[in-house]
């Protein structure tokens, strides 16, 4: 558990990188070679990290310290809804919850992509009449 958690805290801190030079850097801001690098490397660290490490120290957990083998049954044939004539075992809510941790991550990194592509842009104002309605048509 306490792997698992510390590439959890890995991955915050990791985040609070690239929010921080997010807001901190300038849309257009020239790069230099070294930057560039750096960058890169730490991409790919992060990449590596939320796809590879992660999961890994989940599921080591989950086999390890949690017992979620697949002779420890969670629900027996007969047993879910009383008709479905299969067996659930904890090895498939850890497959399930593995799944869930890729789908987190997958829907951060998109969200990621789209908030850097969008930084330093602002919305355009919207004209107003007289009376602080919006107007239909421009002026």
């Amino acid at each position: 558990m306490v792997a698992f958690l510390a590439s959890l805290a890995v991955t915050f801190v990791c985040a609070a990188v690239i929010v921080t030079v997010g807001v901190k850097r300038k849309p257009g801001t020239p790069l230099t070679w070294g930057e560039a690098m750096v960058a890169a490397v730490f991409t790919f660290f992060v990449i590596f990290w939320i796809y590879g490490v992660v999961p890994h120290q989940f599921l080591t957990w989950a086999d390890s310290e949690l017992g979620w083998r697949p002779d420890k049954i969670l629900l027996g044939p007969g047993k879910i809804f009383d008709k479905l004539p299969f067996t659930l075992t904890w090895r498939v809510v850890r497959d399930i919850a593995v799944s869930g941790l890729y789908g987190i991550f997958l829907g951060a990194h998109g969200t990621a992509w789209v908030l850097w592509q969008k930084r330093g842009q602002s919305k355009p104002k919207e004209a107003l009449s007289a009376y602080g309605r919006p107007l239909l048509k421009k002026a």
